[in-house]
């Protein structure tokens, strides 16, 4: 039976996201039990969120549990990122499709992999571990970055002022004149492994949202020899718009049923990095989840939506790493104003970006359903 959308109107997509952490995974919950699915809480023994209740990774579990094919879907990698994809999913459960699977087929969607990132509205773990850079061999020498080392000091400032900045972005601009634009994405994208207060740190072991993940797989997933994958993001690309980054081998067997499920000019784009080429990552989860599954077969994609310009998300960046690590002054209106400015950047309020994000999101996940159904 071929998986089709169903009819949405503009209030019930806007209706898909959430105000906070708490909220989007008890809309999820909720609608992901009356559409059938088996929920699976995974409870963070060592965090609890803003309010003092328990945080977790929730799994929605539709259709057979030794499926040998399988949509697999993340949610809240970054935490800044977790509303829009909790939107993204709730958009799935809510088109109807998931109650009529093929034989033989399962989805899985873990609803805020990254809970403390969510619900404290920044991008890492309770560590500052940046769960997307944390899925390495960590029995291997560390990976390094020494320009990122050469870097950090005017990525991260102990002040975060007019004066601060200005000298920040005269460094930085020096040291890309010298090594290159190419040199300095490199530098801040692949991850670094040195410093635990500074950007996109991989962390020293795996998180536990690391080990939750491996459980999932290891609970949910365990007959799979076909997994479809996402992993939901925002940030990178034109606002309200999908960039794909897809981490299969270019030009294998996965990349090109990626580019048949989703569109070779989408999977193939550059969109995100203003052009540029897209820099080496370590550590991510797409990594994670393709070594976790053995020799099965993984076709998938880390998808962002565009939401402000590059230049302007990595300062967010640098300012959610400040809120934690910076010499912040004493002006809680302030800080609560620069904390908002974060969430923005990566979920806008504007109804028109929601609303073109929830269309978006649905038809990609349906493309990603009908591919895995027919993947022979």
């Amino acid at each position: 039976m071929p998986i089709g959308p169903d009819n949405d109107d503009g209030a019930s997509s806007l209706a898909c996201f959430s105000a906070t952490y708490a909220a989007a995974r008890a809309k999820l919950h909720l609608a992901a039990s009356e559409a059938g699915a088996v929920i699976t809480r995974y409870v963070h023994p060592g965090v609890t969120g803003p309010d003092g209740d328990s945080l977790s990774v929730d799994v929605a579990a539709f259709g057979p549990p030794n499926a040998t094919r399988s949509l697999l879907v993340l949610s809240g990698t970054h935490g800044t990122e977790g509303r829009t994809g909790s939107a993204a999913q709730l958009a799935l459960v809510r088109s109807g499709a998931l109650a009529r699977l093929p034989a033989d087929m399962s989805v899985i969607l873990v609803h805020a992999i990254n809970p403390y990132g969510f619900a404290y509205d920044t991008r890492t773990t309770e560590n500052n571990v940046d769960l997307n850079r944390n899925f390495i061999d960590f029995s291997a020498p560390l990976p390094t970055n020494p320009a990122y080392q050469e870097l950090h000091d005017s990525l991260c400032p102990a002040e975060w002022t007019a004066t601060s900045r200005k000298a920040t972005d005269d460094a930085i601009a020096a040291w890309i004149a010298t090594n290159g634009q190419k040199a300095w994405l490199y530098s801040i994208m692949k991850g670094q492994y040195d410093d635990p207060t500074g950007l996109n740190f991989g962390g020293r072991a795996p998180e536990w949202s690391n080990q939750t993940l491996r459980a999932i797989l290891r609970e949910h997933l365990p007959a799979v020899r076909r997994l479809g994958f996402i992993d939901w993001h925002s940030g990178l690309g034109q606002t309200g718009e999908p960039f794909f980054l897809c981490f299969n081998d270019r030009g294998d067997a996965n990349w090109q049923r990626a580019c048949a499920w989703w569109g070779r000019v989408r999977v193939e784009s550059a969109e995100g990095y203003e052009g540029g080429e897209r820099p080496p990552y370590n550590g991510l989860v797409f990594y994670g989840v393709r070594n976790m599954i053995g020799t099965a077969q993984m076709t998938g994609a880390v998808i962002e939506f565009g939401t402000v310009p590059l230049k302007t998300t990595f300062d967010q960046l640098r300012i959610d790493r400040w809120l934690k690590f910076g010499r912040t002054p004493d002006e809680p209106t302030t800080l609560e104003r620069m904390r908002r400015e974060v969430a923005e950047c990566f979920t806008p309020e504007d109804a028109a970006w929601r609303s073109r994000v929830v269309a978006h999101a649905r038809a990609i996940q349906l493309q990603a359903l009908d591919g895995v159904a027919h993947w022979v």
